[in-house]
């Protein structure tokens, strides 16, 4: 059975953005979609457009990092990885949401001139919340347009 690859865009952004035409031109079996509303209206989508899917690699951007993190904490089994970008994990009662700690492997990139997110904050969240972390402060801004193309997604993307 094959990894069923997934990507969520942040709060301002579309399924157009320059992250979400990457995927799509490099990946073109990954689902990405438009995620417009508040937390709970995204979040329900979310969870009908992944309704019996499994072997979920999911890759969030800020907001959807946020989404993707908070989706693992409901729906670990089905969870094979998380590939967080700048995660927004400081929203949303997010850090009270997890009872424990999750156990599927994580990565977070964050870039370590985030005016939006801070970073210091994430990573502190991330570590009491993700068992297996794996986190990379880069010389980037929030969007990580600099580092994002250059990150080793053929790798990212495989199945654990």
């Amino acid at each position: 059975m094959g990894n069923t690859l997934v990507f969520i865009h942040g709060l301002e952004s579309t399924s157009q953005g320059n992250k979400a035409q990457f995927f799509r031109k490099s990946f073109p079996q990954m689902i990405v979609e438009d995620y417009t509303g508040d937390f709970e209206t995204r979040m329900i989508k979310l969870k009908r457009i992944l309704n019996g899917k499994n072997h979920l690699i999911i890759v969030g951007s800020s907001f959807g990092g946020l989404m993707a993190a908070r989706f693992a904490l409901d729906e670990e089994a089905r969870v094979k990885k998380l590939i967080l970008i700048a995660p927004a994990l400081i929203l949303e009662g997010f850090e009270d949401a997890a009872s424990q700690k999750l156990q599927i492997p994580v990565i977070i990139y964050h870039g370590t001139r985030d005016e939006v997110v801070n970073p210091y904050d994430v990573k502190r969240i991330a570590e009491k919340t993700f068992a297996r972390l794996e986190h990379h402060f880069v010389d980037d801004e929030h969007s990580l347009n600099k580092i994002f193309p250059t990150l080793p997604w053929a790798e990212l993307l495989e199945q654990v």
